[in-house]
């Protein structure tokens, strides 16, 4: 998902104050989850948006999501500074791994200002990290962008496709309200080896055309929420081999504590669901998202 806004600072709650919650939203992080039997990744989080009443660091969330058996992230860049940021951040705990990118909103932000050319070169500059291991999120956003943004936004896409295939990365799709017009890009500019669609947000047609392509669909807490019957039926549909689970955190945080602060350790609410809704044993669950994961974006190691 990602907000269009430029990245919050990056706070310690050891050496800084907590804010006050600036609305009447509930600020406190929810409760952890019971573990899980097998270890999985949460394969997109931004730690550098902080939400909640205390800001947490980066080894405290780290810390917070392998108790409940979460084991490593990857943090995603949306603009040339949270790209900054992932690759400081993916020095810092070996229990990440980056990807970087201008976000489909951002793209024409940088051509009002005649910088996206310059901005797509750093991110492949960036993206020259061992430890980054996609370029995303990219792809196409019609609910925030129109008009002649549409077509900087499309631009912006088939340069991160290119970028992604010269440097062998996986691709990590930014998909709203453009399902077709993403498929058709891909198809149109010959797709990566390793596809996901980031927070998969389609249905039974969309998970279908990802088995058959084998493009990774990446779901998140929205598959828990009472109006998301698309997805559920997507997932119904879905290649096992080709599922992903992340949090897409601090946004979007599963049922029953959808409206607050969501993080990595929230993965295994999303997981159990997901268990429930395919009847699958909980622990194969897991272990296949795990390898699923790893073939992704390799090893953490």
């Amino acid at each position: 998902m990602c907000t269009s806004l430029p990245p919050a600072a990056y706070r310690d709650p050891a050496t800084e104050d907590a804010p006050e919650p600036s609305s009447s939203r509930q600020k406190a992080f929810p409760p952890a989850p019971e573990p899980l039997p097998v270890p999985v990744m949460d394969n997109h989080t931004h730690l550098d948006f902080p939400d909640g009443k205390a800001p947490v660091g980066i080894s405290a969330a780290l810390d917070a999501a392998a108790a409940v058996g979460v084991q490593g992230a990857v943090q995603v860049g949306c603009d040339l500074e949270s790209s900054r940021f992932t690759v400081q951040a993916v020095d810092l705990d070996r229990r990440l791994l980056g990807a970087v990118a201008l976000h489909p909103n951002d793209a024409p932000r940088y051509a009002a200002r005649g910088q996206l050319e310059e901005a797509l070169a750093e991110i492949e500059q960036l993206a020259g990290h061992p430890r980054i291991r996609a370029i995303g999120e990219t792809g196409l956003d019609f609910y925030r962008t129109e008009g002649d943004g549409l077509a900087h936004q499309r631009h912006s896409f088939r340069r991160h496709i290119d970028i992604a295939k010269r440097l062998d990365l996986t691709l990590q799709i930014h998909d709203r309200d453009a399902h077709d017009d993403v498929v058709q890009v891909l198809r149109e500019e010959g797709a990566p080896e390793r596809v996901v669609f980031h927070c998969f947000s389609g249905d039974e047609e969309l998970a279908r055309t990802c088995n058959q392509e084998g493009w990774w669909m990446s779901f998140a807490g929205t598959l828990t929420f009472r109006n998301a019957g698309n997805l559920r039926a997507a997932l119904a549909v879905a290649d096992p081999g080709l599922v992903l689970v992340e949090t897409d955190a601090p946004f979007l945080t599963p049922h029953p504590h959808r409206g607050r602060p969501n993080a990595s350790y929230m993965v295994p609410y999303t997981v159990r669901a997901m268990a429930e809704l395919t009847g699958m044993d909980l622990a194969g669950l897991c272990a296949g998202i795990a390898a699923n994961t790893v073939q992704a974006y390799g090893s953490w190691d």
